[in-house]
């Protein structure tokens, strides 16, 4: 697939199709991740991946609008250190987004839909992955094959107009 295409293509899944996601793809989808820019080649990310049923039931329970990872064959949790320094947190906030963006489109052109979610409970997700002081469960997406209809290039997006986004020279 054209990265074009995958960028097109990517959607949140409103339904997972049953079955299990091949490692491979999974590798694959990680290295994305990792591969990703970040603020000075800091870096300053971890991800899980969890595929175990009872796991991603729990991890569902961390804020009210992550049921969905129940449902899902995978999850990607995405752990950072957490600062209160709003510069500093902006900035890892930032490079999360880069990493989990690379993920998700990386995921599409595997024919792998995603859905993200955030997280409240910080205690309960870093006692069911038992994260070490310090780092946070920041973000997790659910990834599976598509349950509703097969992923393919959204020709018309639930977007605002090209003309109302972009400005240029100035507003």
């Amino acid at each position: 697939m054209e990265t074009w295409d995958a960028i097109r293509t990517r959607r949140k899944l409103d339904e997972y199709a049953p079955g299990q996601i091949e490692e491979e793809k999974l590798t694959r989808i990680l290295e994305a991740g990792r591969r990703a820019p970040s603020s000075r080649n800091q870096q300053r990310w971890h991800f899980v991946l969890v595929r175990d049923r009872d796991q991603l039931r729990r991890l569902s329970r961390v804020w009210r609008g992550a049921a969905h990872i129940a449902d899902a064959p995978a999850a990607i949790g995405v752990v950072a250190p957490h600062s209160d320094d709003p510069r500093e947190s902006a900035s890892i906030n930032f490079d999360l987004g880069q990493a989990v963006m690379s993920m998700m489109i990386a995921a599409a052109d595997l024919g792998i839909g995603t859905r993200h979610a955030a997280v409240e409970d910080y205690d309960l997700a870093a006692e069911i992955l038992d994260l070490p002081e310090g780092l946070r469960l920041t973000w997790m997406f659910g990834l599976g094959f598509p349950g509703d209809r097969p992923l393919s290039p959204v020709q018309n997006p639930d977007r605002r107009d090209f003309d109302d986004v972009v400005h240029e020279e100035r507003w």
